[in-house]
């Protein structure tokens, strides 16, 4: 006797369903997958993500203010959320993922607007990465019901909210991608011209863009500066930049210079602040002395602040190098170096140019030789990205040249920066080197270099 609820031929029920169910699961993981890759978030811009990069630049971030009220306070945390997780740390990203969505609705004072697209998308691939595709599909059908509701101005074209944080974080993650980053702000700025803080990084990205030489960035882009600091006049950074803009034209401004710095030590300290690049025109346009007296006073208003002591680090630096060291006293050379050792114990990721600049400083001691070769030799032996080993190079070279008097040792320390086939600062530094003492003609080398710059 058969019952109807049980097959009387064929395969066992099981052996059925089981094929039939994993065909199921598959199509959904497939269907899921696209719709992820779909979405416009930083999981799936093209960003370099090598783990040296990475922790270098989550030691960058943490130096960027967390204030409330930060315009860009949405855009750091989803970032850093994302470094956290190529960096394995999930929770960390979660955390900082879930900080961003109440930052934007705290920012924009409401719950929801397209300026969460980018921020569910990352969502939505985190918990994919963690398994858990009930929670992912769920910010998916967020950014779906977001989009829907608030369509972008222009047909094809990404929503500015969302072209605006691409180039924020592009901007941030690489100097490479400037160019494509300014194209994203204008964009931006196109489809939602009333958007103060876009068109200040726009125009601050510009500037960077045309910083290449030591001469002033051209009379249209100061221009914006300007216009741009008259309606963003509570931005310091960019007020500091303009007037370092403004000197380099030949204007005075000493006083002013001076006037701005007391509004900046009285706002939140942040890689962004205006700090830094205010001590460049007090070095550039004032003094070096003064630069220090600055930093050392901002230092003492906030001492626990470690981008502060790098700020400190680098003025200390620049009176040793400026002046040759020829009238710098013991006590000043002692207070660099424990300024840079402090740097390097509180950067352990970005620690590489502070050991240089360290080894470099001893090198201008006459009791300090010993401890620069000895730095030197340390960072020679490590297992360096060819990036990095460029760097290196490129400052032994120079070290041997002027500090160790060995001209032949630093031409072959020059040749090894140059073979490396990255473009680079420093490898372009090396070959104009190179090219010199070809040109020359009177170094014993100069066959040898001449046949090495035709090969590379």
């Amino acid at each position: 006797m058969s019952y109807p609820c049980q097959p009387t031929t064929g395969e066992p029920q099981g052996s059925i369903l089981g094929p039939l169910l994993f065909s199921l699961a598959a199509q959904i993981q497939t269907t899921l997958t696209s719709k992820l890759e779909a979405l416009q978030c930083h999981f799936i811009w093209d960003m370099d993500t090598s783990g040296s990069k990475l922790f270098r630049l989550r030691e960058r971030f943490e130096d960027f203010a967390t204030e409330d009220g930060h315009s860009w306070l949405g855009h750091i945390y989803n970032l850093r959320g994302f470094i956290e997780y190529k960096l394995g740390f999930t929770e960390e990203a979660q955390s900082f993922f879930n900080k961003a969505t109440e930052a934007f609705c705290q920012m924009r004072n409401a719950d929801e607007g397209p300026w969460l697209v980018v921020n569910y998308g990352n969502l939505a691939w985190l918990h994919h990465h963690l398994g858990d595709p009930a929670e992912s599909e769920a910010y998916l059908k967020k950014v779906d019901a977001l989009m829907k509701k608030y369509p972008s101005p222009f047909q094809d074209e990404l929503h500015p909210e969302i072209c605006a944080e691409k180039a924020w974080t592009l901007m941030r993650f690489s100097k490479d991608k400037m160019p494509l980053a300014l194209d994203y702000f204008l964009k931006a700025i196109e489809m939602q011209p009333d958007m103060v803080e876009w068109n200040t990084c726009h125009i601050l990205g510009l500037m960077f863009a045309s910083e290449h030489s030591s001469t002033a960035v051209g009379a249209i882009i100061l221009e914006k500066m300007r216009i741009a600091k008259e309606k963003d006049p509570k931005n310091l950074y960019l007020a500091v930049h303009y007037l370092g803009q403004c000197a380099k034209k030949g204007e005075r401004i000493e006083d002013e210079a001076r006037e701005l710095a007391r509004e900046v030590l009285r706002n939140p300290v942040s890689r962004y602040s205006g700090i830094k690049p205010l001590l460049i025109v007090y070095r550039n346009y004032l003094s070096v002395d003064e630069a220090i007296d600055l930093s050392e006073e901002v230092l003492e208003n906030h001492p626990d602040e470690r981008y502060l002591k790098g700020c400190a680090a680098l003025c200390y630096r620049w009176k040793i190098f400026d002046n040759d060291s020829l009238n710098t006293t013991q006590s000043l050379m002692d207070r660099a170096i424990s300024l840079h050792e402090e740097m390097i114990s509180l950067y352990p990721h970005s620690s590489l140019k502070k050991k240089i600049d360290l080894a470099n400083i001893y090198a201008k001691s006459t009791k300090g030789q010993a401890k620069a070769e000895q730095i030197y030799q340390e960072l020679l032996e490590r297992d360096l990205e060819p990036a990095d080993k460029q760097m290196l190079y490129n400052n032994y070279a120079k070290y041997l040249n002027f500090d160790r008097k060995e001209y032949q040792r630093s031409l072959r320390y020059h040749m090894k920066a140059a073979e490396i086939p990255q473009q680079s600062f420093f490898r372009e530094n090396s070959i104009k080197v190179l090219e010199k003492i070809r040109d020359k003609g009177r170094d014993r080398m100069c066959r040898e270099i001449e046949k090495f710059l035709e090969e590379i």
